[in-house]
């Protein structure tokens, strides 16, 4: 299975393996800026080589966190965006955890690869399609936002075939691999200018440094 790992119980999506919880800002995309308590669940089979969170591609390795224990940690926060990550969120069944989050009322926002079929319903669905694992058709089409990670003018073209499978109103976003940042960011900008339906997101998360 090409170094993917199992999925812990919990098939029904009433408890999920949680990496990490925790209340902050958006970094990235075009939710930039809006405080939001990030829920971010381990698993993910796409393995991305820039990772920044290489920890969570585990599932095994965290606890299974009940819905009602999650909704606890955000109500102690102000929180009214809720963004659902990982790894790939859409490894575990999202139903329920969504059903929850909209009867408190809270937006919710999913960050996800697209490689899994959707679950759940989302506010704003932010697909980061990968080369080496693309997105589901079905999952593209239905994007708010895509979000290229952009390392070298090869991954343009990668931009651009994904641009091809999304709906008229998804926002176009290329991202600097953070790493390669020096080299990607002017080649993103020359691009953006020269294609201006593509704007450019930072992880200006990593600049403030917070989570």
């Amino acid at each position: 299975m090409n170094g993917a790992y199992s999925t812990p119980a919990s098939e029904d999506g009433l408890s999920l393996p949680v990496a990490e919880m925790f209340y902050s800002i958006q970094g990235e995309g075009y939710n930039t800026g809006k405080p939001a308590y990030f829920v971010r669940l381990g698993g993910c089979d796409v393995h991305c080589p820039w990772c920044d969170s290489k920890s969570t591609w585990n599932p095994r390795l965290y606890p299974l966190v009940a819905i009602e224990d999650i909704l606890r940690e955000i109500s102690l926060t102000p929180a009214v965006n809720v963004v659902v990550t990982g790894g790939e969120p859409l490894m575990h069944p999202l139903g329920h955890l969504c059903d929850a989050l909209k009867a408190k009322g809270l937006n919710i926002f999913l960050e996800t690869s697209g490689t899994h079929p959707l679950s759940g319903q989302f506010d704003w669905i932010c697909v980061s399609p990968k080369k080496h694992r693309p997105p589901l058709v079905q999952v593209l089409s239905a994007a708010d936002e895509i979000k290229v990670v952009i390392g070298s003018e090869a991954d343009l073209l990668w931009a651009e075939k994904n641009r091809k499978g999304v709906n008229e109103r998804c926002r176009l976003f290329l991202q600097p691999e953070w790493d390669r940042r020096d080299l990607a960011l002017p080649l993103i900008a020359e691009y953006a200018k020269k294609h201006p339906r593509w704007r450019i997101s930072l992880q200006t998360h990593k600049y403030m440094n917070i989570p």
